[in-house]
């Protein structure tokens, strides 16, 4: 337990270190305005809190990074603390589920910059528009990019687990397969050996009322045909075990074997048959799954006529239309003793259900004094069956998609910002020859000849030499159009419409002697 926990630790001050080093330097390479050592110091330790926070709080940890970033400058763009506020984002849209409160918290961090910005903001638009930018390309995009990661760990860890539910699916569809199958022979062998010993038993019914026969013989017959139908019944019971009752599988026919010669071979083992056929299908070999269903249940009310209604005329009629294929059995009542029934009446029963399961129609029922069976089976179609996209998939492209559009937007307001930027900084540089001409008490109108269009919004008014003088109107001006770093400034006071002070603040980081070759300027 002691060694996650200090694996846990050891990645926190990791990513606190990250976080504290680009506070730590921005300042001494010119990349921000010098900071008092305290302030420094409060921005580490709320590093170090946001860093402590990161895994079991991340919204805590990006709402005390944007803070700091908010105080640092009120555009929320900052080096020292931008990389943090980056970084505080990315890890809450990785380890945070809902996307409400983040899309909640970076709304309030927009209006917290907004306020701010209308309050002390030196310019107020292209702050706005550095503020705007920074939120939505360094905060919402890293969020976007850390929820597109965990979804995408997500889906993995469900394929994994999907992965193992179908191998376990197929091991059960193996088993399911190998128990259909036995039910299948099973099925098959009381069909066609309950059919066979059906007809065997109307021959020894037929040999029994034959003419001229001893009686010794016909009681032989009478023994034989009792015999079979108790075979039958025994047959009946046994491999009706091995059936499934609910998924009737679909029985295989005698190879090549057509309806009209299942027919004509019930009419030769003495079974008063009719066969009546109309439509192009009415003679099609049993090759198919609706000729199999046809096959069955012509079969099953064959050998249920001649068990249960012997001497009944039976009529089969088969109807062969485009869309499917119908068989209808008929049989009027019995002229002779019928033999003794079989328990379970499932035959009738797995044959609704197969022929159902295709979409087809299945009846049975008394007809007059007889019965009656009748099935329809539709033409065989292939049906796709609609796959239904993983869940994942559509959070991901909602997450793909609003990357998108928060890259583009951020695109668009970080390049106006820069151009706004550099327009404002190139368009506020006095150059040093022309500040060395500057005289103090020059009129301002002559002064302002040569001064540039615009001074600067942010002065560095604490790097200056001097106090400015008390009363006095002083603008700053850049010394060259360099970006992004510190450069030496023009300290301009005019007072009673003349130029009373000329001072050079210099760049932060510069030495006392590099000081001194600004010293002509001053003179």
């Amino acid at each position: 337990m002691e060694r996650p926990r200090s694996a846990r630790l050891a990645r926190g001050a990791l990513l606190w270190a990250a976080l504290a080093l680009p506070a730590l330097t921005a300042d001494r390479i010119g990349l921000n305005e010098p900071r008092t050592v305290w302030q420094q110091a409060a921005g580490v330790a709320v590093l170090a809190g946001a860093a402590g926070l990161s895994r079991r709080l991340p919204l805590a940890a990006f709402g005390l990074a944007a803070a700091l970033s908010l105080a640092a400058a009120p555009a929320l763009f900052t080096v020292s603390y931008g990389p943090a506020l980056g970084v505080s984002a990315l890890l809450l849209g990785l380890r945070a589920g809902g996307a409400r409160p983040a899309v909640l918290c970076f709304a309030a961090v927009g209006c917290a910059g907004t306020a701010r910005i209308v309050l002390v903001g030196v310019d107020p638009a292209p702050e706005w528009l550095v503020m705007t930018g920074t939120l939505l390309f360094g905060c919402v995009f890293p969020w976007l990019g850390g929820r597109y990661w965990r979804q995408s760990r997500e889906l993995a860890a469900e394929g994994w687990l999907r992965a193992a539910r179908l191998e376990d699916e197929q091991r059960l569809a193996e088993d399911r397969a190998r128990m259909r199958e036995r039910s299948r022979i099973a099925q098959d062998m009381h069909d066609s050996l309950g059919h066979e010993l059906s007809l065997i038993a109307l021959r020894a019914g037929a040999l029994q009322v034959a003419p001229g026969l001893a009686g010794e013989h016909r009681a032989a017959a009478a023994d034989l045909r009792a015999a079979a139908a108790d075979a039958t019944d025994r047959l009946h019971r046994i491999i009706g075990v091995l059936r499934e009752d609910d998924d009737e599988p679909v029985p295989l026919a005698p190879a090549g074997e057509t309806l009209e010669q299942l027919v004509a071979r019930a009419a030769e083992s003495g079974l008063s048959v009719r066969w009546e056929s109309a439509g192009p299908g009415a003679h099609t070999a049993t090759g198919g799954l609706a000729e199999r269903l046809l096959y069955r249940v012509a079969r099953e009310a064959l050998t249920n006529a001649a068990r249960h209604a012997p001497g009944a005329p039976v009529v089969v009629a088969v109807t062969g239309r485009a869309e499917g294929t119908s068989v209808t059995l008929t049989n009027g009542p019995s002229t002779e003793p019928s033999s003794r029934p079989s328990g379970g009446g499932t035959g009738l029963l797995g044959l609704r259900t197969a022929v159902t399961a295709v979409g087809g129609e299945f009846e049975a029922g008394p007809q007059g004094e007889g019965f009656r069976v009748s099935a329809y089976v539709p033409a065989q179609r292939t049906a796709t069956r609609p796959t239904r996209p993983a869940p994942f998939s559509h959070a991901r492209r909602r997450v793909a998609v609003g990357l998108g559009i928060a890259a583009g937007v951020g695109v668009v307001l970080i390049g106006a910002a820069f151009g706004w930027y550099a327009y404002v900084e190139k368009h506020s540089v006095l150059a040093p020859a022309a500040y060395a001409t500057l005289r103090l008490g020059a009129p301002a109108a002559d002064v302002e000849r040569v001064l540039p269009e615009r001074d600067v919004n942010d002065p560095p008014a604490e790097r200056a030499p001097t106090p400015a003088p008390e009363g006095a109107d002083c603008r700053y001006y850049r010394a060259s159009g360099e970006l992004f770093v510190s450069v030496d400034h023009f300290r301009l006071c005019f007072d009673a419409g003349r130029l009373v002070s000329k001072d050079v603040v210099p760049r932060a980081g510069l030495s006392g002697e590099g000081r001194e070759k600004y010293e002509e300027f001053s003179r």
